[in-house]
């Protein structure tokens, strides 16, 4: 034994030079060591977790935490436990305010100077983010932080986000590791249209569900993932919930708790926010709230029946709200209890853009359809009363009450001449950084979505790189908030910032605002070229003493204002904001996956097709060709586009018999079943519309066949002058999203096809060879 010991203590002393340990039976294992650093990313010594929270459509007077109606319980705790930034500023509208601020640059010099869905061939409007505008996700992860998002994304150009990629401009190719939500600008609420990664998948199965629960569920579990597997890692979290943007749409209970709160009317409201909001000191007390704009009615002006029904759709607006902050409380409780909270540096910025008047003057069930052009069923409104805000209904509230959520500043979102599009609180939170005498303090300095990826950077002690990816950065246009942290009182960094949107613009600079107005309306279809930007009127005003706009000093002070309109055309050119003018929808001169195709066949397994990737069948005839082989048993859908608000399907039902249903949003529905069950075996099932001649909107006839017999025919009074959706897409074997048709609950989510083995599916316009 002796002998052995021996010889083994040789062996040991020899196989440790070389990194191999002996066991004590003789077997050879590796010695532990420590991994070479360029193996391991690792983020500064004690670097805080970031939680970016960006709430959607939400006004600065919502919320209870800055003199709103809407109680926000989680959002008043973290505001008393952190910072209140109450002049902090957003683009005006969707996708460029989250352009900016992920790369802490201006929307137009990231090239996402506009909504996506309306880009256009201008290098600042193109929805292309630039390469040397490198994402915090991109510079985070480089830095060893886990990255993920969750919720809203609208960055994607249309052409890039079908699965046919490429996924470099998704998520998941911009610095996130991990992203679970949905790509367009809205999504149906209790049936979304999700994504995985770059891969759509089903909602969670279940009668309860509601997306925003879902996406505060996914990212709590993220989060303890992370922390169990790789506890000395920091993390970025950023958190988008497509809540509040239309479909307002909540469970019914949440509703229920708001019932009555608003029968005095979007005049009174507005009043009472801004008596709320100069009592806890967000206003002067001398302060004057500006007259309501002449284009929105007064609420004493609407009949019983118009009250009644808008005073609803606010209930709703409200109940979504407050649903909203419950989920937040979740995800901020979840970090709580993990220890993780304090050293957690969390941007909550309430609103990409002020709350949306795109609902109209009478407020909506199905608000896509007047925002397009086409009518409402104003007869059948007071009917459906008890659907607003439900899953039943895709509810827009009227422009008045979002007026008055944007209390006290004038109009919202898309209008950034008035701070009510582009003015929402932020809420920041570090205990590990900011003095605890500093807690629940108020912050006046100008700030913008683009201070976060400074401040982020800042707090780290990073510098921009110069390059990412080997192409050089172009320089940061915000300006860190941290020197605001411990100094109230401390001068603004901040000092020049301008704002556009579909030709409307602003610029700011030291306390200053000149503005010009393009005219547009929110709630009017989408042809933005109103007039000629040279017409537009600029106004001038002096917000260190006239906070909220209401004293024009254009005619008292014009050379301060022709300066002022001098720096926003530097400031303009600067970043690819010129040549001004607004967005007309559907001219974008961008690449198209339709690329005007008159014909195109897709084959099984087609999935997540945007719909402007098919062709363009709005305002003409068309028709459509599936084959399929079925059983005895077969039902479900064979392809459908669109979803509950308006869409088409074509499907078979649990009887065997071949249906398409056209939904024309709340104008009609109609449904045309084949004259029999399928029998066992092949088949082709067509649909044909027939438009009823030249012009927008027009009715027409649907005839469904099978194998060429004779068709069932119905009449659609009217048909989709553009699109069905936003964000809903083309599938084969399934209705992904929210339904089209009204299907057998039996079926499942997405009524998949059961029972049946698809072919090609084509889709022709009547001049395809």
């Amino acid at each position: 034994m002796a002998g052995f010991g021996h010889r083994a203590a040789n062996m040991l002393a020899a196989t440790v030079a070389f990194g191999v340990m002996v066991s004590a039976n003789g077997a050879l294992f590796a010695q532990a060591a420590e991994p070479p650093p360029e193996f391991i990313r690792q983020a500064p010594a004690n670097a805080p977790n970031v939680i970016i929270i960006l709430l959607d459509d939400v006004g600065f007077g919502t919320t209870s935490t800055f003199g709103g109606p809407v109680a926000t319980p989680n959002l008043d705790a973290l505001a008393r436990q952190g910072l209140s930034y109450t002049r902090f500023h957003t683009t005006g509208i969707c996708s460029p305010t989250r352009a900016s601020l992920l790369t802490g640059r201006n929307p137009h010099r990231a090239g996402i100077g506009a909504v996506m869905n309306s880009a256009d061939s201008r290098p600042g409007y193109s929805g292309v983010r630039s390469a040397d505008t490198a994402s915090i996700a991109q510079l985070l992860h480089l830095q060893g932080y886990a990255t993920a998002a969750f919720g809203k994304w609208h960055q994607t150009p249309p052409w890039e986000s079908s699965q046919a990629g490429p996924f470099d401009r998704w998520p998941t190719g911009d610095g996130f590791d991990y992203f679970y939500g949905f790509q367009g600008g809205e999504t149906d609420q209790f049936e979304p249209t999700l994504y995985e990664g770059t891969v759509p998948v089903d909602r969670p199965d279940g009668e309860d569900y509601h997306l925003t629960e879902d996406l505060a569920d996914r990212s709590i579990a993220w989060m303890q993932e992370q922390k169990a597997l790789r506890p000395d890692h920091p993390f970025l979290l950023y958190f988008a919930p497509g809540a509040i943007h239309a479909p307002i749409q909540v469970p019914q209970q949440w509703i229920d708790k708001y019932r009555g709160q608003f029968d005095q009317g979007w005049d009174r409201l507005r009043e009472q926010t801004f008596a709320r909001q100069k009592a806890m000191g967000l206003f002067p007390k001398g302060a004057v709230l500006p007259p309501r704009p002449e284009e929105i009615p007064a609420w004493d002006s609407l009949s019983p029946e118009e009250q009644r029904f808008a005073s609803r759709a606010m209930e709703g607006y409200a109940a979504f709200m407050a649903h909203t902050d419950a989920q937040v409380g979740r995800l901020l409780d979840s970090l709580r209890a993990s220890g993780e909270f304090d050293n957690t540096l969390i941007f909550y910025v309430v609103g990409d853009n002020g709350a949306s008047l795109e609902g109209g003057l009478e407020g909506s069930l199905n608000y896509m359809a007047p925002l397009i052009g086409l009518p409402q069923d104003s007869a059948g409104r007071l009917a459906r009363i008890g659907d607003l805000g439900t899953a039943r209904a895709y509810t827009h509230v009227n422009s008045g009450w979002a007026w008055a959520s944007n209390a006290p500043f004038q109009w919202g979102k898309t209008m950034p001449a008035w701070l009510g599009a582009v003015r929402n609180p932020l809420v920041v939170s570090w205990p590990d950084g900011i003095a605890s005498d500093m807690a629940g303090g108020r912050r006046s300095q100008f700030g913008h979505v683009n201070d976060i990826v400074p401040t982020i950077l800042d707090v780290l002690g990073l510098a921009l790189p110069e390059q990412v990816d080997g192409v050089e950065q172009a320089p940061l246009d915000g300006s860190s908030l941290r020197y605001s942290f411990a100094d109230a009182k401390a001068p603004e960094q901040h000092r020049i910032q301008y704002f556009e949107v579909f030709g409307s613009r602003s610029i700011y600079r030291d306390g200053w605002f000149a503005a010009a107005d393009h005219g547009r309306l929110p709630w009017t279809v989408p042809n933005f070229l109103a007039r000629p930007v040279s017409e537009d009127r600029w106004t001038l005003y002096n917000l260190g003493r006239d906070p909220v706009q209401a004293n024009d000093l254009a005619a008292k002070e014009p050379e301060r204002l022709a300066a002022m309109e001098g720096l926003f055309m530097e400031e303009a050119k600067r970043n690819n904001v010129l040549p001004l003018g607004g967005q007309v929808v559907g001219r974008s001169g961008l690449p198209s996956l339709g690329g005007g195709r008159s014909r195109v066949t897709f084959l099984p397994g087609t999935r997540g097709v945007p719909e402007d990737a098919l062709p363009a069948m709005a305002n003409r005839s068309w028709s459509i060709a599936a084959e399929i082989e079925t059983s005895s048993k077969v039902q479900g859908v064979v392809g459908a586009v669109g979803g509950s608000s308006a869409g088409w399907s074509l499907w078979i039902d649990a009887e065997g018999f071949p249906v398409f249903t056209y939904r024309l949003f709340d104008l009609q529905t109609l449904s045309i079943r084949g004259a029999q069950a399928l029998a066992p075996g092949a088949h082709r099932l067509t649909v044909a519309f027939a438009y009823d001649g030249k012009g927008f909107a027009r009715g027409g006839e649907l005839a469904l066949s099978v194998d060429g017999g004779e068709p069932v025919r119905g009449r659609l009074v009217a048909s989709t002058p553009h699109h069905f959706t936003i964000d809903e897409t083309f599938d084969l074997g399934r209705d992904r999203g929210s339904p089209v048709a009204a299907y057998p609950m039996a079926g499942g989510i997405g009524y998949p096809l059961r029972g049946g083995k698809l072919g090609k599916f084509t889709i022709s316009l009547p001049d395809a060879k």
